[in-house]
C-alpha cells in the first residue's frame, strides 16, 4: 500500500526567531524533520508532500534531496493565503496562515493515498510512524469515517524556557478520541500547570493529560470534511487576521459530526523546539539516541 507522509513547513516561527524548519540539530545536521521523513520511510511510507510557501520552496526541496536522494519521492504544496473556498477572501491585514487545519487541505491536491501529516518542527519517534502505518494498512473502507492520532503524555512535551501550545484529548474507555481542547501558553505559575484555552479561559492541567503532537492519520476522504470545517471558520472568524483553523480544533468539530478518531498511545520520545534555549537539550537528546543506535550519525549516508 502506497503512504504518504504530510510535512507541515509553512510555519512562520515567529516566536523561535528564524526558519526553524531547517535548523541543524542533529549530529550530521539534519534537521527534525528530516528525522521524521526518516522514520516514515522505515515505516514504508514513500511519498513526502513538502506544505510551505513559495519563498522556502527551493530551500527545503534541496535539503530533502540531498538527506534522502531518491529513496523518498517529493512534492511541494503551498499553503497561500488566498486558497480559501469560494466567495471568501483574505482580509488586507492578513499576513499569517491560516493554520495547520488549512495546512492539511493545502496538500488535498498531492494526495490520493493514506497519510499522516505532521509539524516539520517536532521529532515524534519511530514508534509513531509505525503504530501510525499500521493502522493506515488496516481495512479502512468499512469505516470511513474513522481517523487516528499518536498520544502523548503532557508533562513530557513541556519547554522550561516559556509557554507551549498543545491539543489536551479526552479518551474514552475503547481509545476513541471524545474531545480535544486546544490550550496555549500552557507552563508552571505558582506550584500549578496551567495554560489558556482559546477562548481565553485559564485550564488548569496535571501533566498526565494525553495531547496531540499534531501527528495525523487519515485517508482522502477526509479533505472534504475539513473543506466543510474551513468555510465554517471563515464565516465565524475569516475577518480576523490573527485567527488559525487549527487542525486539532476541525478534529474536535468532526468528532461532534460523527466521525471517530482512535489515539494510539505511543512512548515517544517527543522532541520540539519553540525557543532559541531549547536547542541545545534536542541536541543533546538526538545526540543520545545515535549513541543508543536508535539513528545513524548521518542520515543521509544512510538512506
Amino acid at each position: 500500500m502506497d503512504l504518504t507522509l504530510v510535512v507541515l513547513a509553512a510555519g512562520l516561527s515567529t516566536r523561535y526567531g528564524g526558519v526553524k524548519q531547517l535548523q541543524p540539530v542533529g549530529p550530521g545536521g539534519e534537521a527534525l524533520m528530516d528525522y521524521g521523513i526518516y522514520d516514515a520511510l522505515r515505516a514504508g511510507f514513500n511519498k513526502v508532500v513538502l506544505v510551505t510557501r513559495p519563498e522556502l520552496e527551493d530551500a527545503l526541496r534541496r535539503h530533502v534531496a540531498e538527506v534522502f536522494g531518491g529513496a523518498i519521492e517529493i512534492a511541494v504544496a503551498y499553503q497561500e493565503l488566498d486558497a480559501l473556498p469560494e466567495g471568501f477572501s483574505a482580509t488586507s491585514g492578513r499576513r499569517k496562515p491560516w493554520g495547520t487545519g488549512h495546512a492539511v487541505l493545502s496538500a488535498s491536491g498531492e494526495v490520493n493515498e493514506p497519510f499522516v501529516a505532521m509539524n516539520a518542527d517536532d521529532f515524534y519517534g519511530a514508534d509513531a510512524f509505525v503504530a501510525l502505518a499500521d493502522y493506515l494498512r488496516e481495512d479502512l473502507a468499512g469505516v470511513p469515517l474513522e481517523f487516528a492520532a499518536a498520544g502523548y503524555t503532557l508533562s513530557d512535551t513541556l519547554s522550561p524556557h516559556g509557554g507551549v501550545s498543545r491539543a489536551v484529548c479526552e479518551v474514552d474507555a475503547e481509545g476513541y478520541l471524545e474531545r480535544v481542547t486546544e490550550v496555549k501558553q500552557i507552563k508552571e505559575s505558582d506550584g500549578a500547570l496551567a495554560g489558556v484555552t482559546v477562548a481565553g479561559e485559564r485550564y488548569l492541567l496535571t501533566g498526565d493529560e494525553t495531547i496531540s503532537m499534531n501527528i495525523w492519520a487519515a485517508t482522502p476522504t477526509a479533505f472534504p470534511l475539513l473543506q466543510e470545517q474551513f468555510g465554517r471558520f471563515l464565516d465565524q472568524h475569516g475577518a480576523d487576521p490573527e485567527a488559525e483553523f487549527l487542525l486539532s480544533t476541525a478534529v474536535n468539530d468532526l468528532i461532534v459530526g460523527g466521525v471517530r478518531v482512535r489515539v494510539i498511545p505511543t512512548g515517544g520520545p517527543w522532541l520540539g523546539i519553540t525557543y532559541q534555549e531549547d536547542r541545545p537539550y534536542v541536541e543533546g537528546k538526538l545526540r543520545e539516541l545515535v549513541e543508543a543506535g536508535r539513528y545513524p550519525e548521518n542520515l543521509g549516508a544512510s538512506s
